[in-house]
């Protein structure tokens, strides 16, 4: 007598269903780089000599890195501060990160008119050893290689070579402490990078700040990606929310965006530039937007409701969107090239970097799946 054949759970048809979809996205990315690589960037993207970088270097390698800044920060709180409780959420936050740093990777190369010079960062003759993008470029591959160094134990362990596994996790707080050391670096560098550029940034966004203010963002961009992905992850797989370890990371972004907030307006003060941030021009509506998106983790966590998991989610979310919005604005709503130039990402543009992201949350997906990444079920906190 044969068994009657099981329904696949609802949830898992419709992860399913959800995985599908993400790989005809990435389908699609592959399409577009093919004529991108065959024809020239010219030929997918609306860059030109007054905007030469566009939503791949806004997008996919600023917030891309930014966000993927939930390696450094879980492993700063775990294994500096010695917050052992919040070692479970270490492996799912490096595995976010290694992703992350790995899409702003290629977006560069994507981005790059004569991608097949690209070796010549690596050539002495080549070096601009002042150059600003030379350190970012230097430290994101670099801390690119130590996420994967970082990550190889969970496949040590899924291949069940557990002895080297051992021998090298004896030399994993080498990495670690370089794992934090690189991202602070070219993190607040991206800023710098704008300072560069001078007047060409409005005066609003322009500021010797800057390297303040990407940096502190950045952890709070961290913290909420671990959240986000954490609230998800439970949610889809059927796991309890660990509400006290994530409760104690948002909580944690929430002062990141008060300090954020604090040094924005004291910045503007300082340099007499308050009565601006009043006048009718889009600008300044996307200010109000980010400082809104700021200040609402603020208010949501406040109080006992800000235990609960819908709000956790919630502040996290825009917490990571403001961080998102004062990037999109700095490099590309901010920037005035000059007169008679404009940019507008064209739908290839986007479709990369829909495509990107589709591959990043699919490659989580199959990596959550194959690899001992997510912590057993007893060692969640509830």
């Amino acid at each position: 007598m044969t068994r009657p054949r099981q329904r696949p759970h609802r949830s898992e048809a419709g992860c399913s269903r959800f995985a599908r979809v993400l790989a005809a996205f990435v389908v699609i990315l592959v399409a577009i780089l093919a004529v991108r690589f065959i024809r020239g960037i010219g030929a997918v993207s609306n860059l030109n000599d007054g905007y030469p970088w566009g939503i791949w270097i806004a997008w996919d390698v600023v917030i891309g890195s930014a966000l993927g800044a939930s390696g450094f920060t879980v492993a700063f709180v775990a294994y500096i501060l010695n917050r052992g409780e919040y070692h479970p959420l270490v492996r799912p936050a490096l595995l976010t990160a290694l992703f992350g740093y790995a899409m702003a990777g290629l977006s560069v190369f994507f981005d790059i008119g004569r991608y097949w010079d690209f070796w010549h960062i690596f050539s002495p003759k080549y070096m601009q050893v002042n150059s600003v993008l030379f350190e970012v470029a230097l430290c994101i591959m670099s801390y690119t290689v130590v996420l994967a160094l970082e990550v190889s134990p969970m496949v040590l362990q899924r291949l069940g070579m557990n002895k080297l596994r051992k021998k090298f996790e004896k030399l994993l707080f080498v990495f670690i402490a370089l794992g934090v050391l690189l991202p602070t670096m070219h993190q607040s560098s991206l800023g710098s990078m704008l300072m560069v550029f001078g007047p060409q940034i409005d005066p609003i966004y322009q500021t010797p700040a800057l390297p303040v203010l990407f940096l502190t963002s950045t952890i709070g961009m961290g913290l909420a990606a671990v959240v986000v992905e954490g609230s998800l992850t439970s949610l889809a797989l059927r796991r309890p929310f660990e509400r006290d370890l994530l409760g104690g990371l948002v909580r944690v972004g929430r002062g990141i965006a008060f300090v954020f907030v604090i040094v924005r307006f004291v910045d503007l003060g300082a340099r007499d530039l308050l009565p601006a941030l009043f006048e009718l021009r889009g600008l300044t509506l996307m200010f109000w937007i980010e400082i809104a998106l700021f200040v609402s983790p603020i208010v949501l966590l406040g109080g006992r409701s800000g235990r609960r998991p819908s709000r956790m989610f919630t502040a996290a979310c825009l917490l990571a969107l403001g961080g998102i919005l004062y990037r999109i604005d700095a490099y590309l709503v901010a920037y005035h090239t000059g007169a008679g130039w404009n940019y507008f990402p064209s739908m290839g543009e986007l479709m990369v970097t829909i495509g990107l992201v589709a591959f990043e949350i699919l490659a989580f997906i199959i990596a959550i799946k194959v690899l001992p990444v997510l912590p057993a079920r007893r060692d969640v906190h509830g």
